[in-house]
């Protein structure tokens, strides 16, 4: 199974028992497997040790309680503390603030509900992030909405300060320690990355409540839109992802693992199968054709969210940013993910014409980072599997289901392409 989701069981589990006692050992024998390897699985995917984590989400429900009116000693008393005092040390110990001044900042919201598995947006005002940008000194600075180019879809993790600085904000520490490192492996060889910006104090983020927000600068250039591809684009797009490969390649193991195979086969193909009234034959025959690939395929650490919109140039120099997603997975994913998101910004448009591209991202990335044989019969496989994927997150989805539907479109046309997909 996908190490994300068995920590993601434990997450759940985590916060629907909050009120009573939990234990990492529990918890690694839920998961079936030693205590060892699950402090380090944990602490990989959400960026703090178990036993942190549980204390940390307590200490957030404590103070929510007590925001809904509940007394002081009854929050503590509620969420695993003794006494009130010994909850007061705690909450000062994590956040930097007492009970009472939290409250009084209006920081005590209801705590959302981690999900590793999926992306979550946040609303973050500006009001709170000019607060945010007094640990960079940068308050009175302009923050502007940051809009994606090629869907005009506003981005909900981030906005502009000034003009030359982004600000980012999550909820999950483990994806921002992960894009921090990535990102300064690859800053370190010279290709343009958006390593953070440290605060007056020296630190590379800060939190504020559950949330984590750091700093970056705006990098020189622009990003690719797939409306706009020329002739080359997809030959250029498949070359730099190879050779990002090619320095992903050479950075130790900071993230976590993925099984591409076994999220399809047990999620999200299911769903896709009942929003697509797909065969049970089709399912079958795709399943065991990718299954006998699956195991022979090169694995490394890859982006996973290689759009084009996540790919910057500038003049002379290139570059990636956001890796929050980065994992190790299948390498062939990356390439393959690409040419998807090329085809769902332009789907209907000319749908003929981005086999074409297809096939020059996948020959440029060959031309770079050489595959095997059990890569090129893959390819189409992986194509679908991201798209499974795609619509099985969609459909759980309720603001995005205009995305919905083009996602269930175009999985029904690359079904049907699946032959011509081979022929690269």
């Amino acid at each position: 199974m996908d190490n994300r989701r068995i920590i993601q069981k434990s997450l759940d589990y985590i916060e629907d028992n909050l009120q009573t006692e939990i234990t990492a050992a529990e918890l690694a024998e839920m998961a079936h497997i030693s205590l060892f390897h699950y402090y380090r699985l944990f602490q990989q995917a959400t960026g703090m040790p178990v036993m942190q984590y549980i204390q940390r989400r307590r200490l957030l429900h404590g103070v929510y309680a007590m925001r809904q009116g509940s007394t002081k000693i009854d929050a503590a008393l509620s969420f695993g503390f003794d006494t009130y005092a010994g909850f007061y040390k705690a909450f000062c110990r994590e956040f930097g603030a007492t009970p009472s001044v939290f409250l009084e900042s209006s920081r005590a919201k209801r705590p959302y509900r981690i999900d590793i598995t999926k992306e979550k947006y946040m609303t973050v005002t500006h009001k709170k992030a000019a607060r945010i940008l007094k640990h960079w000194n940068l308050e009175g600075e302009t923050i502007t909405d940051i809009y994606y180019e090629g869907t005009g879809n506003k981005n909900e993790n981030a906005c502009y300060v000034g003009e030359r600085y982004v600000l980012k904000y999550t909820a999950n520490l483990g994806k921002l320690k992960k894009h921090i490192e990535v990102s300064e492996a690859l800053h370190s060889i010279g290709l343009l990355s958006a390593v953070p910006v440290p605060t007056a104090d020296g630190a590379e983020y800060i939190s504020d409540g559950e949330l984590y927000f750091y700093l970056t600068r705006r990098l020189p250039g622009g990003q690719m839109v797939s409306h706009r591809f020329a002739d080359g684009d997809g030959r250029f797009v498949g070359e730099i992802i190879g050779q990002l490969h090619l320095a992903l390649h050479k950075i130790e193991d900071c993230v976590s693992e993925a099984d591409l195979l076994a999220t399809v086969r047990d999620w999200a193909l299911p769903r896709t199968k009942a929003a697509l009234n797909l065969s049970d034959a089709f399912c079958k025959e795709y399943l065991g054709a990718f299954s006998a690939l699956y195991p022979d395929l090169p694995r490394q650490i890859i982006h996973r969210d290689p759009n084009p919109g996540n790919i910057i140039c500038a003049e002379d120099q290139w570059g990636f940013i956001d890796f929050e997603l980065a994992e190790r997975n299948a390498r062939i994913y990356d390439p393959c993910y690409a040419a998807t998101a090329v085809l769902s910004e332009t789907f209907g448009q000319n749908n003929g014409g981005w086999l074409e591209i297809y096939r020059d991202i996948i020959r440029g990335y060959d031309s770079v980072a050489h595959l095997t044989e059990a890569e090129r019969k893959a390819i189409p496989y992986i194509i679908l599997a991201n798209q499974f994927v795609c619509v099985a997150w969609f459909a759980e989805q309720d603001k995005y289901a205009e995305i919905f539907e083009i996602n269930k479109r175009m999985t029904k046309w690359l079904i049907g392409q699946l032959e011509v997909l081979k022929d690269i």
